[in-house]
């Protein structure tokens, strides 16, 4: 039986969220310019963080049937964000491509398995007020927030070294905060009439899918080489964080004014709205890097291009994978935006920096942008919400 919405364990959903995101604001800015101190080109580096994110691929749809078939969903968060934290270790003892390699991939195999399950959990968790998802996930982006801007100072004034110990003692902050979160919302759904294969060759949830893949793939460069990309037109490391930090701080704020948006605005039209507001951010980046304030108008534009865009998304997901389907549903969105989308954003950015200049970056990040929101456009219809309760 779930839980009533008024039972949702608002601090504790919110503390995982917290860490979780907390630690995704120490890697994904951090990560590149520490394999840049040891040495590593763009190329090298875009192919190791695609690493983590094509592991998003395959892990979340592993995950997500065995908890849609377990119903166990919060015992795989526990494993998955001990064994990434327990693999992560490997960074201390070598620095080679090859091994880093591994560790990248295992570790992002285990910590990948966490979110789309949680994500799950907390719809779970609300029943019938899916609404309040966004006071919940804002916690999230307030630790993102702490995180990137404190790590730009701690990186400029102390030394990008610490990177692995800071990722590390947050890793292990997640499994502790995962340990806190009641499995009961979390249970085991009878099997639904309409199968996984028929859900998916409908035309609007294909066309969901893929837009998301582009509007992930239109942020690789973002997450992969962003703060290389500002350092290379003179930017400090603690003016980049706070450029980061910014855009989270828009995110945050649109969050809490989410919930009335969406009684005024139509899920299919703030989908498509945040695809063309990220095709106008990348032309931004791409062209008008050396002037501040550009950037800033470029940064408060993440308010839009996640915020409004990741609550949106996983709310249609959530309305059109029903019942038993929900924790493939959401890892089926994990896999095909942030890891395939992830992954080939990543890997362009290295490439297209090495061979063709740092300005096709963002580039190509404007035309997967613009092939998202053709898409949206053309398939992405809405269903009516029919919130599935066990």
């Amino acid at each position: 039986m779930s839980q009533s919405a008024g039972a949702a364990p608002y601090w504790r959903l919110s503390g995982f969220y917290f860490f979780y995101f907390a630690s995704l604001g120490a890697l994904v800015p951090s990560m590149s310019p520490y394999l840049k101190s040891l040495s590593y080109s763009p190329t090298q580096i875009g192919i190791l963080i695609g690493i983590t994110m094509a592991t998003k691929v395959i892990a979340p749809n592993i995950w997500g049937w065995i908890a849609d078939h377990t119903g166990k969903r919060m015992a795989i968060v526990r494993g998955g964000c001990l064994f990434a934290a327990v693999i992560f270790v490997g960074i201390f003892f070598n620095h080679s491509f090859v091994w880093l390699a591994i560790v990248f991939g295992a570790f992002s195999f285990f910590w990948n398995a966490a979110l789309p399950q949680f994500e799950a959990t907390t719809f779970n968790h609300l029943t019938q007020e899916e609404h309040r998802y966004s006071s919940i996930r804002l916690w999230g982006s307030i630790g993102f927030i702490l995180t990137v801007v404190g790590l730009g100072y701690v990186f400029e004034y102390l030394s990008i070294s610490l990177f692995p110990w800071i990722v590390l003692s947050l890793l292990v902050a997640i499994w502790l905060s995962s340990l806190i979160v009641p499995e009961s919302a979390a249970g085991h759904f009878p099997l639904e009439h309409e199968s996984l294969r028929k859900v998916l060759r409908k035309p609007h949830v294909a066309g969901l899918l893929f837009a998301c893949f582009c509007m992930q793939a239109s942020h690789g460069p973002y997450y992969a080489v962003y703060s290389i990309y500002m350092q290379s037109y003179d930017y400090s490391s603690h003016l980049t964080g706070w450029l980061w930090g910014i855009g989270v701080i828009a995110e945050v704020v649109m969050l809490l004014f989410m919930q009335r948006l969406f009684k005024r605005v139509s899920l299919r039209a703030l989908l498509i709205f945040s695809l063309w507001v990220a095709c106008c951010r990348w032309i931004l980046i791409a062209l008008f890097p050396q002037h501040l304030w550009v950037m800033l108008i470029a940064q408060s534009m993440h308010a839009v291009t996640f915020g409004v865009y990741h609550v949106t998304a996983i709310q249609l997901i959530h309305r059109l994978f029903k019942g038993r389907h929900q924790g493939r549903g959401q890892a089926l969105y994990s896999s095909l935006s942030f890891g395939a989308g992830g992954a080939i954003g990543s890997i362009y950015s290295g490439f297209a920096w090495d061979y063709f200049g740092r300005s096709w970056v963002f580039g190509l990040s404007v035309a997967f942008a613009m092939l998202g929101l053709w898409v949206a456009y053309r398939y992405v219809k809405v269903e009516p919400a029919t919130p599935y309760t066990a």
